[in-house]
């Protein structure tokens, strides 16, 4: 274990927390309060952007990727900034893979759940603010479950970091862009290790999943 620590796995678990934590920090936030506006907003072509929202579920990871390559690159609008192979440049990478994840989740829960909530908070003479808290309180199970499915879609992401984050050793690399280097070279052992600790993490997050699945709902007698 002394071996396989000495080249870097910590500091590679490290990186994908702090990339997986932040991405999801900041998905989740703007997920969770898109979802709700979705809901309670009502517009012309409202149903073409929640459809555009569920097709964006399911955008493939390069293409995230590359669209935010695009935008970083020297000669990008963004270019200036100089975060192209950093991991700030993953983390918004993966913020535009699992917004639409966490926002479509949440619209969908508060569609169904919403509408008697608000009109219960409404009804105890509660103002803009205060029915949005209680949305966010009697939807507290919904949220978290949307927001861990991100984190899971986060920690296991490879094309879309590598695409931005180039795999750089001590800087950017990941558990599961160090997995598939490994395995190009062959060194099966680490990738293992790396693979077991992956699963590890997956399997809890599942584990918290199905926890909150589980829970009994709290009263709706609104």
């Amino acid at each position: 274990m002394e071996h396989l620590l000495n080249h870097g796995i910590l500091e590679i678990v490290g990186t994908t927390l702090r990339m997986s934590f932040f991405s999801t920090l900041l998905a989740g936030a703007l997920g969770v309060l898109l979802g709700f506006a979705l809901e309670w907003c009502a517009f012309p072509g409202k149903r073409v952007c929640v459809r555009i929202l569920h097709t964006l579920m399911g955008l493939p990871p390069v293409v995230a990727g590359l669209a935010v390559f695009l935008l970083l690159m020297r000669s990008g609008p963004l270019g200036g900034l100089e975060l192209l192979f950093t991991v700030r440049a993953m983390v918004l990478a993966q913020i535009l893979i699992l917004v639409p994840i966490v926002a479509s989740m949440v619209h969908t829960s508060a569609t169904e759940k919403a509408p008697r909530i608000r009109a219960f908070a409404i009804t105890m003479g509660a103002d803009r603010r205060q029915v949005f808290r209680t949305l966010l309180h009697e939807m507290r199970r919904d949220c978290t479950l949307a927001v861990l499915t991100g984190f899971g879609r986060s920690i296991s992401e490879v094309g879309a970091i590598m695409i931005v984050g180039g795999n750089l050793e001590h800087k950017t690399r990941t558990m599961t862009t160090a997995i598939s280097l490994l395995r190009n070279r062959g060194e099966y052992r680490q990738a293992i290790v790396l693979g077991a600790l992956l699963l590890g993490i997956a399997f809890l997050i599942q584990w918290s999943v199905d926890c909150l699945c589980r829970e009994e709902e709290p009263n709706e007698n609104y």
